[in-house]
């Protein structure tokens, strides 16, 4: 089968389309045919190497990724034979904690994956399969965050940075869904128009705007309640200066820098709460693919790119000139 293939860390020519061999159908996994895969700034870190976590390789990249069962093992129920499915990224390691396809094991970005059946969440037949390619990492890291650690609540003012990609969409969805008020940041002016469509009261662009917090101090008065940053960066003490008196900062994540400067005055001052979300787990994902059929929530997808064109993927996620998705199709 043909598969995206990473040997080295590097630029985007560093990801090489290559035969590689079938994956074995083991008594107790099913073999899943694969029909979308949605790319993540995780394939960047992946690709470019993450200080202080060793990626082996070679390795296949992707973690998001929908298809249809072709293949059961002997122990596993032939009923999943030609079933829609999406595929929890999240995989059990040898050494015992939770690892990440695309990024601790062989990822989606190939023709066929082998998988246990416990990891597979069966999709009915209205629901778009690249949209629902785009749940596990982005929305699902965006659920967790916003519902199961933030635990927001009606009414909140919340302000929502790095708001055009796939995080920052799916978090101003579920906190519309929870009935809050909106900020949304961006970077581009041709973004604003498209967030106030999914559910942005008010737009911010920190490029017009680099002092975004005083935007925010002035439209709120004493700051809002929760603040979604995973970008880190220079957006970080800007961030600290946006919130009421205990309110909460939640974090997913650093796509601009991951040692940002900070001000722990503020922290203490206004006996802030810093609440980190790492990753998701399957009942999240349950819960986005229900929000998905009753068409309360709704991937946005910037573009979708053929398999033979990963390089042109990766390069429009690094130029942060997208809104919503990339997907792969294959």
């Amino acid at each position: 089968m043909k598969a995206i293939v990473l040997e080295e860390h590097g630029n985007i020519d560093s990801l090489k389309i290559k035969n590689v061999d079938d994956p074995i159908c083991q008594e107790n996994e099913v073999i899943v045919k694969i029909k979308a895969c949605s790319i993540n700034h995780l394939d960047i870190f992946v690709r470019k190497g993450m200080p202080g976590h060793q990626i082996n390789l070679p390795i296949i990249p992707g973690g998001d990724a929908s298809g249809e069962v072709i293949q059961v093992g002997d122990n596993v129920d032939k009923s999943w034979i030609g079933k829609k499915v999406l595929i929890d990224p999240n995989v059990q390691l040898k050494s015992g904690r939770i690892g990440i396809m695309g990024e601790d094991t062989n990822g989606v970005l190939c023709e066929k994956v082998s998988v246990s059946p416990s990891r597979l969440i069966e999709l009915n037949n209205t629901i778009d399969m690249f949209e629902a390619a785009c749940l596990p990492i982005a929305y699902g890291a965006a659920w967790r965050m916003l519902i199961k650690r933030g635990k927001i609540q009606p009414g909140e003012q919340i302000l929502i940075l790095g708001a055009s990609g796939g995080v920052g969409n799916a978090a101003i969805q579920i906190a519309k869904l929870n009935q809050c008020f909106i900020i949304a940041a961006t970077s581009s002016k041709n973004n604003e128009q498209k967030l106030k469509e999914i559910g942005a009261d008010v737009v911010i662009n920190y490029s017009d705007k680099p002092d975004f917090h005083k935007i925010v101090r002035s439209m709120t008065g004493d700051g809002v309640d929760t603040a979604i940053n995973f970008t880190g960066g220079d957006s970080w003490v800007k961030t600290l200066k946006c919130m009421k008196p205990n309110g909460k900062i939640l974090t997913c994540g650093a796509t601009a820098g991951f040692d940002p400067k900070t001000d722990i005055r503020f922290i203490w001052r206004k006996e802030l709460n810093i609440i980190g979300s790492n990753s998701w787990n399957k009942e999240d994902i349950h819960s986005l693919v229900s929000e998905l059929e009753k068409g309360t929530i709704k991937p946005i997808i910037h573009k979708i790119i053929s398999f033979e064109k990963i390089a042109e993927a990766h390069k429009i996620l690094e130029s942060r000139q997208f809104f919503g998705k990339i997907i792969i199709s294959l």
